[in-house]
């Protein structure tokens, strides 16, 4: 009877694992999410590399899209292959998917002998057991459970750290590509100061020119240098950030931008329910929500097992000498005397709440960011429209005026010049503006968590209205 007991213990054990199911390792290393995130948000490949071939591929991927003036889609799709930022966040993948793993997986039993002799050396008595751990497989279920909802949040925050990285490169791009626009036009006013001031020095030693417009001639013309030295100092910056989240260095690092910024689109995107649209989209409160729950069954299996810590069952065998062997089991019982796990039951309620609460919070940031996001995007085009619009139009026209003013001699070259650096001037704040609508519309997406939705049929003010000469955007 004791025998078939053992043998009961044992059958148990078994059917109880394999009830539990069979936790292995998936063969994406739970890439999936974060792949998806990349195609269907950003609209480019992730790509996890572990192999020399892979990372060849990439290499020479990267390689294809640098041969040709690179663009934002380009960049960002260099930085979600190339970054090895990113692909050290990847690793919390593996992490996470071998503590998974590992809580379907019952500890190794556990075997003891004992060995005793009596004084006079003859007499002895062996003790032998092989133990389980039981209550790990009672818990098994719960605890696998509860490390898959932690997976999910890991996969979560991986994806959005390929969304933040994607979006992130996108802006770079902008900021570097109107950087380099703003050091030609500044390079033109620098030109112009400086013919400027050449013409003033000569007339002034011919002693058709004071000394006081000359000296201001020459101020204008340092002002400008210091300038333009400025702003190559950005350009420079702004490229060495994109180079950066690209993950570019040596050769591949000298690659060529395009030459402008994209156009302003005709009208705004008008944009019903976007807090809405956040609260479901936006990975940090969807991670945030798993985590949560992840937070919740922990508290159910810490209740479950507040009481008993270890408990381990299985056959026992006892031999002594000149006596026949005796056959039993073995029950090892932790006895809550001074430990009843309430402070475990706290800690784990404490954090459940703690949780909770970090949800509602970010919640409202998102309905916050998304409508602040929103508002910035909005004005943002306006002032890109009036730079586009009126500014730079009104101060062509001016330049145009003063061109024949200056053919009939009714104006003076410093004058010419004068108004040519203005010009400039107002060309360099429509860039200026362009760029922050570009980055402004960034930042929507990211509030929005990662793409914009389609842009409803309109009527009204704001409705597309056809471009002609005087609203086409200026060129250099």
């Amino acid at each position: 009877m004791i025998a078939l007991a053992s043998r009961g213990i044992v059958i148990g054990v078994l059917s109880t694992l394999l009830s539990t199911g069979c936790v292995t390792f998936s063969k994406d290393g739970g890439f999936g999410p974060a792949k998806t995130v990349a195609e269907e948000r950003l609209g480019k490949r992730a790509a996890l590399t572990t192999t020399d071939d892979q990372r060849r591929d990439v290499q020479r991927e990267t390689d294809a899209l640098l041969a040709q003036p690179l663009t934002a889609d380009d960049a960002m799709q260099i930085a979600l292959l190339n970054n090895r930022g990113l692909q050290a966040t990847y690793a919390g993948l593996g992490i996470a998917e071998a503590d998974l793993v590992q809580a379907g997986r019952l500890r190794n039993p556990r075997f003891t002998t004992t060995r005793t002799r009596a004084d006079n050396g003859v007499n002895f008595k062996n003790e032998t057991s092989l133990t389980f751990p039981i209550v790990e497989l009672l818990t098994m279920p719960l605890a696998i459970k509860m490390e898959r909802r932690r997976f999910e949040a890991v996969q979560l925050q991986v994806a959005g750290e390929v969304l933040r990285l994607g979006l992130e490169t996108r802006a770079a791009w902008y900021r570097a590509v109107a950087a380099n626009e703003t050091v030609r036009y500044y390079g033109q006013v620098l030109d112009a100061a400086e013919a400027s001031a050449e013409l003033g020095r000569r007339m002034t030693r011919a002693g058709n020119m004071n000394r006081r417009d000359q000296l201001r001639e020459q101020a204008f013309y340092a002002d400008a240098a210091t300038q333009f030295a400025r702003v190559r100092v950005e350009a420079v910056a702004s490229r060495e950030r994109l180079t950066r989240l690209m993950g570019l260095w040596g050769a591949p690092a000298g690659y060529q931008l395009a030459e402008r910024l994209p156009d302003l689109p005709k009208t705004p995107g008008n944009y019903p329910d976007l807090e809405a649209i956040a609260l479901r989209e936006r990975l940090d409160v969807v991670a945030a929500k798993a985590e949560a729950e992840g937070i919740a069954r922990s508290l159910g299996l810490t209740k479950a097992t507040r009481f008993i810590n270890v408990l381990e069952l299985g056959p026992a065998t006892v031999m002594e000498q000149e006596t026949a062997i005796k056959k039993g089991y073995e029950i090892s019982l932790e006895v809550p005397i001074f430990d009843w796990g309430t402070a475990r039951v706290a800690k784990a309620e404490a954090q459940y709440m703690q949780a909770v609460n970090r949800i509602a919070q970010r919640a409202v940031e998102a309905r916050s960011e998304v409508r602040e996001a929103y508002a910035a995007y909005r004005a943002a085009w306006d002032t890109s429209r009036h730079y586009r619009d009126e500014i730079v139009p009104v101060r062509k026209r001016i330049s145009e005026e003063n061109l024949r003013r200056y053919n009939g001699m009714l104006l003076s070259v410093f004058e010419l010049l004068a108004d040519a650096r203005e010009q400039v001037m107002a060309v360099n704040g429509y860039i200026e503006s362009l760029r922050n609508y570009w980055l402004a519309e960034t930042a929507l997406r990211a509030a929005l968590g990662g793409r914009l939705p389609p842009t409803p049929i309109r009527t009204g003010a704001l409705t597309d209205q056809p471009a002609n000469a005087a609203t086409a955007a200026p060129k250099e």
